[in-house]
């Protein structure tokens, strides 16, 4: 068994865990979200730890688990706290608007891109260049931040386009005549 897989997930107050059949249900005050069980994964919950386990210990099951911890981990924290990522927009004229549930890009084009957010993500604009996206999934939350940033991805010479707040942009030197 993995190191982290050995770990108990501690369920903190406010989040149930509910085991049926081949699935995990994680309920708390932000969301609900389901997880199917991978058939060589053992879950137990007990008072207010999940453990996971398997009975045995092929290198595939060893993986299994780690990966299963992982996801449940990631569900209790979502579900009792939630994800946040956090964008900006560099370059001259680049501006975000919210409008409801679409996001208003303004990137250099010549025409404003609108992006549709999908239900369980919401986002901010603290300014017109900061970009504030949360949920209580984190995968979803990622492709989310992924598709807005592939955008106008940012270009290494002059350093313009959406990055990712604690992204650095390995800049090039430019062209010498």
């Amino acid at each position: 068994m993995s190191r982290l897989a050995r770990l108990p997930v501690a369920i903190p107050n406010g989040v149930k865990v509910n085991l049926s059949g081949n699935s995990c249900e994680v309920v708390g005050p932000k969301g609900t979200m389901v997880l199917p069980v991978h058939p060589v994964v053992k879950i137990t919950v007990t008072g207010n730890e999940v453990t996971v386990s398997s009975a045995s210990k092929s290198m595939q099951e060893r993986i299994s688990l780690g990966t299963m911890r992982s996801l449940i981990n990631s569900m209790i924290l979502g579900v009792s706290k939630g994800f946040e990522r956090k964008l900006e927009l560099v370059g001259v004229g680049y501006r975000v608007k919210i409008a409801g549930a679409v996001v208003n890009l303004s990137v250099g084009f010549s025409h404003p891109v609108n992006y549709q957010l999908p239900t369980g993500v919401t986002a901010e604009a603290p300014s017109q260049t900061e970009l504030v996206l949360k949920s209580y999934n984190k995968h979803l939350l990622g492709q989310v931040a992924s598709e807005i940033r592939a955008l106008r991805s940012p270009e290494p010479y002059n350093g313009k386009g959406i990055k990712y707040s604690d992204e650095q942009i390995k800049r090039k030197e430019a062209k010498k005549k």
